[in-house]
């Protein structure tokens, strides 16, 4: 039971792997769940388009696909990120691209998690759950720069 992580998007590098383990495996324990096997893929627009459109049947570029493979409290999932549409979207929302693809990077465990975004009301409560992860994120950056 693994947290694994691959590039396919050429000049794309993954800062911080094993910080980002620590932090998804926190979030996962934190719901008493337990962390089996979950692979990201970062990926181009192109690559998210074609499983969204092969898997989902949905036209669409998205910056995220989460597969959910969770078997009672063992939480396992394929997560399909795009690069493209972090960079797009952090100069949208005003942020980094850091900041953006940690949101992304904790948004498909919460789908995991099983949190939903479909409704306004869901997308709510997920936005407010990205938002204690990524203090948590935060702080545990705040506490390796200390020590």
């Amino acid at each position: 039971m693994a947290i694994h992580f691959s590039v396919e998007k050429e000049g794309f590098r993954l800062k911080e792997k094993m910080k980002l383990k620590a932090w998804i495996a926190s979030m996962i324990k934190r719901e008493n769940k337990k962390v089996g096997d979950i692979a990201y893929m970062f990926c181009s627009d192109d690559q998210v388009l074609e499983a969204n459109i092969s898997y989902l049947e949905h036209d669409t570029y998205t910056d995220i696909i989460t597969f959910d493979y969770v078997e009672g409290d063992v939480v396992s999932g394929d997560i399909l990120i795009s690069v493209d549409r972090i960079k797009d979207n952090a100069q949208t929302f005003g942020c980094t691209f850091e900041q953006e693809l940690h949101r992304v990077i904790i948004h498909g465990i919460l789908h995991l998690l099983g949190v939903g975004d479909k409704t306004d009301e869901e997308a709510k409560i997920m936005r407010k759950r990205e938002e204690e992860a990524l203090k948590v994120w935060d702080d545990m950056t705040m506490f390796h720069e200390k020590h």
